[in-house]
């Protein structure tokens, strides 16, 4: 396992400068915590709002997003895909962040639409159901019915592409146990060449650094998530809690992918990311990132040190569809 910051990746004293900077401001904001459902449901609501003009955004670049819908075994999961000007040359399945109970398949537009143009895949994003009115175990049948339909029989466009599994925080925890449960159907989940995860929960008890994130940590009230998990998985003890896949940490990952991932320093989750990556390691090669004065959520903020990341994971991406299709 490679944990550090090389490969291009040492971060410049501007560079460094701008994040804690940026960071400043992030600490006059209140930290984000489930506790009650009034909140998220504003929250949708203001995000759908700031969707409006999401296909004029697309169009800009020629490109559009197409609604479907994955049916399977009497399931159904709407989907959001955008494709590449030109044939594509794999898939990314990119599932949405937001605490299990905000955000939607257009949430990543911008992010997935510079994925789309740098690595000629085509995103299929899944709108899953959300916490607010849905156990978490609802939402991973979500993920994993949305990711047989991709790999299986129900898409024929994109039979045979490599495909690359993407998650951010809540879809980071939802990726990692889509990739556990995928297990179970052998044929379709060795078209699964690689995963890219970025600051996921996968101990949903709360590992020791969400536990105890001080004041420095940004954006998550660490302790306050703790009693927000159990508020998500209600009726079930802390060990089953911690049970794979609801727990992707304490999975079995024989035959995984390779993997790329990411945490900062002032998360409070950097823990989760950090013991992942060492179980994972002992499988497949896991390229895994602390970065410093990194808060939770980073890669959607205007600093260089996002930018930097994010270029980095794009050329992963091209990397590693590369190599599936050597």
């Amino acid at each position: 396992m490679q944990l550090d910051s090389n490969d291009g990746l040492h971060f410049h004293d501007d560079e460094l400068a701008q994040a804690r900077r940026f960071n400043k401001k992030l600490a006059w904001l209140p930290r984000f915590r489930i506790r009650n459902r009034f909140t998220p449901l504003l929250i949708q609501s203001l995000l759908r709002v700031g969707q409006l003009n999401g296909a004029a955004r697309l169009a800009r670049h020629g490109l559009h997003a197409e609604s479907t819908m994955a049916n399977l075994d009497g399931h159904r999961v709407p989907l959001r895909i955008i494709r590449p000007k030109g044939k594509a040359k794999g898939v990314v399945l990119d599932i949405h962040g937001g605490g299990w109970v905000i955000g939607n398949a257009q949430m990543n537009d911008g992010l997935n639409m510079a994925m789309v143009r740098a690595c000629d895949v085509a995103v299929v994003s899944v709108d899953y159901r959300l916490a607010g009115s849905t156990p978490v175990q609802g939402l991973m049948e979500d993920c994993l019915v949305a990711a047989r339909w991709l790999l299986g029989d129900g898409c024929p466009e994109f039979a045979g592409l490599p495909v690359i599994v993407v998650g951010e925080s809540a879809g980071g925890h939802l990726a990692g146990a889509t990739l556990l449960q995928l297990k179970a159907w052998p044929e379709l989940f060795k078209r699964v060449c690689g995963a890219l995860l970025y600051y996921g929960v996968y101990d949903l008890t709360g590992t020791p650094s969400v536990r105890t994130a001080g004041p420095d940590t940004l954006v998550l009230d660490g302790p306050g998530m703790v009693d927000a998990l159990r508020m998500l998985t209600p009726d079930i003890s802390d060990a089953q809690r911690q049970a794979p896949p609801l727990s992707p940490l304490y999975g079995d990952f024989t035959g995984f992918p390779p993997a790329l991932m990411w945490v900062g320093e002032l998360d409070p989750l950097r823990d989760d990311t950090l013991q992942l990556a060492d179980r994972w390691a002992k499988i497949a090669g896991v390229e895994a990132h602390l970065l410093p004065d990194a808060p939770h959520g980073f890669i959607h903020f205007p600093t260089m040190m996002a930018d930097r990341v994010l270029d980095h994971s794009r050329t992963w991406i091209r990397q590693r569809i590369q190599s599936a299709a050597d």
